[in-house]
């Protein structure tokens, strides 16, 4: 069971590309089931891999599969697979099934919209890329799934571009998530120069033998990214804005899935976060504290129940 791993991001990715040349033809609500489809068919088959890890001896449960050679160059090689482990799996059942409930609330909320079918275009190929994230088995499919869900968050939240302040709060999420990015790509250079990999299950198996001061700076820099990705001070300032979007958009990007995508990270690389200086980890948590405190504080304030739950 565990094997069928490959089908959880295959679904969304058939979806996205069925409505990208055929989206039109099945209009509404042919375009929104088939897309509610694709992702029933995905939490179905997380399922059918969680009951597979189940089965396995705890000791067990950390199976990696590899589809092909994608990036053969000298020492630097990356494989196109995908790692299933008990953080995956739980990210994915909770991905997939709040997606679906999501897409199969859409094809109501976005009833008698003129561009219906390219809604459900943006969300299948958004819940491809967050699958992609969760289940990549090296840090660049990772990176490539996190540029993903930040360019879906950017279509999703411009959805309706003619607004001024939706087009605006799109360009500004977009911007945002750019400066964790930099953080993201010189932690996963450092990585392939300590390590010889970008390989989870070579980094993570290589994790104690570290030096403490290259542990903090990849952590730092993870953080960076997790930042921006999470909504962190002080790369918060898209997040409220970004509700200017559809409300679907706002379940499913903003409150439960691409904002969680920081922790999922950080708890990924946690055997390097444990390797560095003890103050790497202090700052995590109080800046995350901070936000907390810093965020609730204005939301007290706020009279839009979607900025209200945003904060």
């Amino acid at each position: 069971m565990v094997e069928l791993v490959w089908l959880i991001p295959a679904f969304p990715l058939l979806g996205f590309l069925v409505l990208l040349v055929a989206g039109r033809k099945l209009g509404e609500p042919g375009a929104g089931i088939f897309a509610t489809l694709m992702m029933g068919g995905s939490f179905l088959s997380a399922v059918a891999v969680f009951a597979g890890l189940v089965d396995r001896n705890e000791s067990d449960r950390f199976y990696e599969l590899t589809l092909f050679e994608w990036i053969p160059s000298g020492d630097f090689s990356v494989d196109v697979g995908f790692l299933a482990d008990p953080l995956a799996i739980t990210m994915t059942l909770f991905i997939t099934g709040i997606a679906t409930l999501i897409h199969l609330y859409s094809i109501g909320y976005m009833h008698g919209d003129a561009n219906f079918s390219k809604f459900f275009l943006y969300l299948n190929l958004f819940a491809f890329s967050m699958l992609m994230l969760v289940l990549g088995n090296n840090l660049l499919l990772t990176f490539l799934g996190w540029e993903g869900v930040g360019t879906c968050s950017y279509l999703l939240i411009s959805f309706w571009f003619t607004d001024e302040a939706n087009a605006s709060a799109g360009k500004k999420a977009f911007v945002t998530n750019r400066v964790g990015d930099f953080g993201f790509m010189i932690a996963m250079f450092l990585a392939f120069f300590t390590f010889g990999s970008i390989n989870y299950g070579e980094m993570l198996s290589g994790a104690p033998g570290m030096a403490a001061g290259t542990a903090t700076a990849i952590t730092l820099l993870l953080f960076l990214g997790a930042a921006g990705k999470s909504a962190q001070f002080p790369l918060y300032l898209w997040l409220p804005d970004a509700m200017a979007g559809p409300t679907p958009v706002s379940a499913l990007i903003h409150a439960a899935t691409m904002v969680t995508s920081g922790i999922y990270l950080l708890t990924r690389v946690n055997p390097i976060i444990a390797q560095a200086n003890g103050w790497a980890p202090d700052i995590i948590m109080w800046v995350g504290l901070f936000t907390a405190l810093f965020a609730a504080s204005i939301a007290v304030a706020q009279k839009d129940i979607k900025k209200v739950l945003a904060f």
